[in-house]
C-alpha cells in the first residue's frame, strides 16, 4: 500500500508541477492575471512537497509518526487544491466573477491555459493519494 500510495502522489506531483508551470509561463505570480493568490499556488506545491519526501521516509524508515504526518500534510494540501478546483471552474466556464472584476478577462488568466485533462488526472490522482496514504497509515495492506 505505501508504494502504491508513492506512486500515486509521485503522478500527482507530476501533473500538478505541469499546472504550476503553466500558470507562471502565462504570467500568473503577476498581479491581474489570475484568481490564484501567489500564496494558495506556492503552498499548495510547497506543503505537498513536504509531504511527499515526509512520505519517502516513511517508505524507507516505517516510521508511524511520519505517515501520519504526511497524511495531515496531505489533507491541507487537498483542501488547497479543492479551494484552487473551486477558484479555476469559472474561468474555464468562461464566466467572470466580482472576485475577478480588476482580473483580466478570463481568456487571458493564466489558469485558462489550464488542459482540462491535466487539472482532471491531477485531482483523481489526488483523491486516490489521500486515500491510499490513509490506508497505508491505518497499516491496511501492510507496509
Amino acid at each position: 500500500m505505501t508504494v502504491a500510495a508513492l506512486i500515486a502522489w509521485i503522478l500527482a506531483a507530476g501533473g500538478g508541477s505541469f499546472l504550476l508551470a503553466t500558470w507562471i509561463r502565462n504570467g500568473g505570480q503577476h498581479s491581474g492575471t489570475s484568481r490564484f493568490p501567489p500564496a494558495l499556488i506556492f503552498g499548495h506545491f510547497a506543503l505537498a512537497a513536504v509531504g511527499l519526501v515526509l512520505w519517502i521516509i516513511y517508505v524507507a524508515t516505517d516510521t508511524s509518526a511520519l505517515a501520519w504526518t504526511a497524511f495531515v500534510l496531505l489533507v491541507v494540501v487537498a483542501l488547497l487544491g479543492f479551494t484552487m478546483f473551486l477558484r479555476w471552474l469559472p474561468t474555464y466556464r468562461g464566466q467572470t466573477g466580482t472576485e475577478a472584476s480588476t482580473a483580466k478577462p478570463s481568456g487571458t488568466l493564466a489558469e485558462h491555459h489550464f488542459p482540462v485533462a491535466v487539472v482532471a488526472g491531477h485531482g483523481a490522482l489526488a483523491v486516490t493519494t489521500v486515500v491510499l496514504v490513509l490506508l497505508a497509515a491505518l497499516g491496511v495492506g501492510g507496509s
